[in-house]
């Protein structure tokens, strides 16, 4: 059995609630999940094509190809609920570029590492400001947007913490001695004949269980 990807899994997940053309699931795509995940018509009509061709989904009717009714099956309502009931991979950390430039900039000579997390930091706090202005305007009326929103804010709340965090941890590593040298490997070790750290085959770290 093939995992759904998110934008199939999606499409079945509106069919759910009664028969929908491309059209229709197009257009309820970009009200439920656009503000996040951005699905183009004919990304639609393709995972349309291919959630009929595995039997997950049948035509309902005729009519053309835009306005063809399309239903969930048996099938597709059963591999829909796997699939909602299946958690996500996070045993291991995401690629993360702000992770990466804090990483980076506290081993670049002349870089306020400091410096680097407030500009992100007030970066991440206008953000919420706006968010948090979004859901003011907001009448509580569309759910989806408000889940959206609330979701954005804790995740957004959750990076400034892990900056103040990282400032924090920096600031007691410096105050203990660290510096940027004795950070990096072989920092500790002989010294070659060119003066040079020799090269240290330190051991990986794997992080997060594996299946």
């Amino acid at each position: 059995m093939t995992e759904l990807n998110p934008t199939a899994a999606a499409l079945l997940g509106f069919l759910a609630g009664g028969e929908l053309s491309g059209y229709e699931l197009a257009k309820a795509a970009d009200e439920i999940i656009g503000d996040f995940w951005h699905v183009t018509r004919s990304q639609v009509y393709r995972e349309l094509s291919a959630l009929s061709e595995r039997g997950l989904a049948a035509p309902a009717g005729a009519g053309p190809r835009a306005r063809q009714p399309y239903r969930i099956t048996e099938a597709g309502r059963a591999e829909l609920a796997q699939w909602l009931r299946t958690v996500p991979d996070l045993s291991t950390p995401p690629r993360d570029d702000l992770v990466m430039k804090i990483l980076i900039a506290v081993r670049v000579p002349g870089i306020d590492v400091h410096e680097v997390i407030q500009a992100h930091r007030r970066y991440l706090i206008e953000l919420m400001q706006e968010w948090t202005r979004l859901k003011e305007d907001d009448d509580g009326a569309d759910l989806s947007f408000a889940l959206v929103v609330d979701s954005e804010l804790f995740r957004l709340d959750s990076v400034v913490r892990w900056l103040d965090a990282a400032e924090g941890r920096l600031r007691r590593a410096i105050a203990d001695g660290w510096t940027p040298a004795l950070g990096a490997a072989g920092a500790h070790g002989p010294r070659g004949a060119a003066g040079a750290a020799p090269r240290v085959a330190l051991p990986r770290r794997h992080l997060g269980t594996r299946r």
